[in-house]
């Protein structure tokens, strides 16, 4: 794939979200569905390793644009996740002054909600290829308890995950 297309399409993804896994659905869509340059198992991967690698969410993309075009891709990922820093100065210049007004309010509590119904639409076909059998389905139960009642960080809960896997498949 093109690393300028690559560049555009997470570009786009990037400029739509407020946070890094809100460009997931976008981001299946394009490379997944659209172009099928990547699998869910590969988007899966690329999640994966931004979320375990320091930094925000969103530098999964750089992940996303390696499967995609290589080397050029994840740099046009890393172009793609650093260009909306340089414009949010001039858009918060221009939206901070307008916040407290309520229909600016209202918009934003609609964009909010719609961003998670999209979120999950998305990640349903990433958690069915995720789980794959009954070690799968009990880690991620396992990990939506230390999530919800220790708050574990989700790094430590990725770290574990892949420790509980490596021993079982050993064991097999």
């Amino acid at each position: 794939m093109n690393p300028l297309l690559v560049y555009f399409l997470l570009l786009k993804a990037s400029l739509l979200s407020f946070n890094g896994p809100t460009t997931l659905p976008v981001v299946r869509h394009d490379f997944v569905l659209t172009h099928k340059v990547l699998t869910d198992r590969q988007l899966n991967a690329a999640v994966t390793a931004g979320r375990a690698a320091p930094g925000p969410m969103g530098m999964y993309l750089v992940s996303v644009g390696y499967y995609a075009a290589g080397i050029p891709g994840a740099l046009a990922g890393l172009a793609a996740v650093m260009t909306p820093s340089f414009l949010v100065i001039p858009i918060l210049r221009f939206a901070g002054a307008r916040a407290n007004r309520p229909p600016v309010r209202s918009a934003l509590s609609a964009i909010l909600i719609a961003s998670c119904v999209l979120i999950l639409h998305s990640a349903w076909p990433l958690v069915q290829e995720a789980m794959r059998g009954p070690l799968e389905i009990g880690l991620a139960i396992a990990a939506l308890v230390a999530l919800l009642a220790w708050r574990v960080d989700t790094v430590w809960i990725i770290v574990g995950a892949a420790l509980i896997d490596t021993l079982w498949n050993l064991r097999s």
